[in-house]
């Protein structure tokens, strides 16, 4: 039978923690840790404004905003932040690196239509006038057997 004393110093949980723990930090540290920040879209109106998640990040030199045909995309790093250690283990809980989102818009939005305001750790990105046009209805003609036959015999 174990008996737990509060207040003790040693467990065999402490001691199982600190060896799975050691022995991971060499692994993670070497890894980069890929930076994805949070986003979010939402519609105002007859606009279409997307929300990144960048606080630490220096937009005006580390981000650049893209807008191909069909894509808005968004790039840039975060710097490392300051680590700290331990009895010699490295942590490191602030992701930093590159990153990389991409957003499908209509193929007709140019770059002068899409406006980034950054403020208090928020790059929010405005994609102006997004409207999907609805295409009108039209009535599609019906061709005979005969007909197509005729088209065919043309073309050879």
């Amino acid at each position: 039978m174990a008996v737990a004393v509060r207040g003790s110093t040693w467990s065999p949980f402490t001691t199982l923690f600190r060896q799975f723990d050691a022995a991971l930090v060499p692994t993670y540290a070497a890894r980069p840790v890929a930076f994805t920040p949070a986003a979010d879209v939402t519609k105002d109106g007859n606009d279409v404004v997307v929300t990144l998640a960048l606080p630490g990040v220096d937009v005006e030199k580390d981000v650049e905003v893209v807008v191909t045909e069909g894509k808005l995309a968004i790039s840039g790093k975060r710097a490392e932040q300051t680590e700290s250690t331990t009895n010699g283990v490295l942590r490191r809980e602030i992701h930093s690196g590159e990153f990389r989102r991409e957003f499908t818009i209509p193929r007709d939005v140019t770059a002068d239509r899409v406006e980034a305001d950054y403020d208090k750790g928020l790059l929010k990105v405005r994609v102006r006038e997004v409207v999907r046009q609805t295409p009108e209805p039209a009535k599609v003609q019906i061709r005979s057997a005969a007909a197509v036959a005729a088209v065919e015999a043309e073309t050879r």
